[in-house]
């Protein structure tokens, strides 16, 4: 099936590499080590993908079995993932955040046979669950001195490290080389490549089913759409690889170019990182951008006096030089030589703490404030968004490089048909395609619907859900409400987040809570107001700006009270509020607040792995306080 072109499965990316774009020498991943960056060749990597792929196959590992992880971003992910995919067997990755009782729930419900684990505190996790798990044959930490935590105790499963594995297989190689080439060879795009489990905002874990074709043709037509992608470029990895955005968005596209993948070392060092690594692309969320330009906006305008006046000038003539550009038109002469300056004096001193070498940033997971993307392209940055789903593999439409609208997601990639349906009378207004884009586009606004090669083969062993979300046309069913503006998809908000007020008025979150979060004080905010005469919320302070603002000790958000009840400190955020919700209709403003101590969080079970609050979670767990809301408020009228 295979030849030097060959792209059509995960397994053969790498190998087209090697045969067409760089010497196998060639640098493919770097990560840090002992305090060193450490570079690995793509032919380092494939000794010990083939090590490791004959050590399961020594084990009696075969195609379609289901292999999990339960580790962070690095090489020993991709390693592990190699492995299995040219065996056709199936990745079964699993958020490293997630409960006890949720891995035991994934191991289960997809019958992992071996699981790899990044480190002591998911180990930990893995072995108390582990007996619980009769498919799982192998643990295989990641780590050193991990005996600590195994040998004591009474395993069904074998305990084996990873350093091992790679030993005994390279010992294995030669005799079972001939049988991972015909592995990799009967490999079909149809088959299933990966198993990612979605959390949802409500209800069991659903195990996605994504095929080699769902993954290397969203790579593939996604460059498409992003033709300043090449080989030379240098991807800094931060997003988990247990997501799907980050998996196809840098490693499969990596992969597909022959780009090279850094990996940070955490969240808490990524600004050092993007110093030390310059990188030319990176992935990211929304909140991530939201904290530069809160940091940037703080630190231009702290100072006062000069500093402040030259800052906001600079901020003034990026975006005058944006919107002219954005127009087609070339600047004139003076903003040409006032644009050099600001770059000279402001925006080159931004950048440089990215690395400098920035060509794109690519924003996933949620919406971007329109805000934010515009404060980035003022300084010379481009954001692109992209949307979709794990069941989309997950791109659906992402911004060219040469035609930004903010506020919207972009284009709809080559290949697939999006529609938007009315949803309550299943009217379908419109069918667009990357074929019939036209620039002055707009349609109605309705529940997002797709079908085409980025639509996942299923839910795993769950035909009813399937059913559910894949109508008999092949029309997927996002549950994301939107429409088309200026021809690209803008999304509204999620068809099971909309809010119905007492008065049958429609509120759709996202948007307003992108409003009240362009205030710095304010970390995430939570809407309330389904079936309620009006809105409220439970806002999270920025921790940083209101420790600085009130001199707060950390102890403070240590303290058993789950809100802040200083009258100082809620007057404080309701400034702010009050001024947002000038901007919204009378229907849609904040008429009560409380404010929580400490953000929600991934390990509460209060937001998702990618950042999406769970609303039933939330609205069940503060319900004495959401109540409390409404009558003070009755109270006081």
């Amino acid at each position: 099936m295979s030849t030097a072109t060959d792209r059509s499965t995960v397994p053969a990316l790498i190998r087209n590499v090697v045969k067409n774009i760089h010497p196998d020498t060639h640098t493919f991943m770097t990560h840090k080590v002992n305090n060193v960056w450490v570079e690995i060749s793509y032919k380092q990597a494939l000794e010990k993908i083939d090590a490791i792929s004959a050590w399961f196959l020594e084990i009696g590992i075969k195609k379609d079995d289901h292999l999990a992880l339960i580790i962070e971003n690095g090489p020993d992910y991709v390693y592990y993932d190699q492995a299995l995919q040219q065996l056709g067997a199936v990745n079964t990755s699993i958020y490293p955040t997630l409960s006890e009782t949720e891995i035991e729930y994934i191991l289960n419900d997809s019958a992992a046979k071996t699981i790899l684990v990044g480190n002591p505190f998911l180990l930990r996790k893995v072995v108390k669950i582990a007996n619980n798990c009769p498919a799982l044959i192998r643990i295989i930490p990641a780590f050193e001195d991990f005996e600590k935590l195994t040998d004591k105790l009474s395993l069904n499963a074998g305990v084996v490290g990873f350093k091992q594995v790679i030993e005994e297989g390279l010992s294995m190689v030669s005799k079972y080389t001939s049988a991972i080439n015909s592995a990799r060879e009967a490999i079909l795009p149809s088959d299933i490549s990966c198993l990612i489990y979605t959390s949802g905002t409500t209800g069991t874990p659903k195990g996605v089913m994504l095929t080699h074709h769902n993954l290397t043709e969203n790579a593939r037509v996604c460059l498409i759409q992003i033709p300043i992608i090449d080989k030379d470029d240098v991807f800094l990895s931060f997003l988990p690889l247990s997501h799907v955005f980050e998996r196809t968005a840098t490693y499969h596209v990596c992969l597909f170019t022959g780009c090279k993948i850094a990996f940070a070392q955490s969240l808490d060092l990524l600004a050092k990182n993007m110093g030390e690594v310059c990188p030319t692309v990176m992935n990211c969320v929304p909140r991530l951008l939201e904290r530069i330009h809160d940091k940037a906006m703080k630190n231009g305008t702290d100072a006062g006096g000069v500093k402040s006046k030259i800052f906001s000038w600079s901020l003034k003539i990026g975006k005058q030089y944006r919107e002219v550009k954005e127009q087609g038109k070339k600047p004139g002469l003076v903003l040409n030589n006032q644009h050099k300056i600001a770059e000279k004096l402001v925006f080159s001193k931004i950048k440089e703490k990215t690395g400098g070498r920035l060509k794109i940033m690519l924003s996933g997971g949620g919406a971007l404030p329109k805000n934010i993307g515009e404060f980035f392209g003022d300084l010379g940055i481009k954001v692109l968004e992209g949307f979709g789903l794990t069941e989309t593999s997950p791109v659906m439409s992402v911004t060219e490089t040469d035609r930004i609208i903010y506020g919207t997601v972009g284009r709809i990639i080559p290949g697939i048909e999006v529609a938007i349906q009315n949803y309550d009378t299943l009217k379908i207004y419109t069918i667009q395609t990357h074929e019939s884009f036209k620039q002055d586009f707009e349609s109605e606004e309705g529940e997002i619907i797709v079908r085409g090669h980025c639509v996942m083969k299923g839910y795993w062993n769950k035909p009813e859900e399937t059913a559910s979300v894949i109508d008999k046309d092949g029309w997927f069913h996002t549950g994301d409400i939107g429409r088309f503006y200026r021809g690209n998809l803008q999304i509204t908000d999620r068809l099971k987040n909309m809010l119905v007020n007492a008065y049958g008025k429609n509120i759709y979150p996202t948007p307003v809570e992108n409003t009240y979060l362009k205030s710095p004080k304010i970390e995430q905010i939570f809407l309330v107001g389904d079936k309620r005469e009006y809105i409220t919320a439970i806002v999270v302070p920025s921790r940083e700006t209101l420790q600085e603002t009130f001199n707060l000790s950390n102890e403070y958000f240590e303290k058993p009270d789950l809100f802040i009840e200083d009258k100082e400190i809620v007057d404080w955020i309701n400034q702010d509020i009050k001024r947002q919700s000038n901007e919204l209709a009378k229907f849609e403003r904040i008429k009560n607040f409380k404010v929580k101590r400490n953000p929600f969080s991934m390990e509460e079970g209060e937001i998702t792995p990618t950042l999406k609050a769970k609303r039933k979670v939330i609205e069940k767990k503060y319900a004495d306080q959401i109540d409390e809301m409404y009558l003070q408020e009755a109270e006081a009228d």
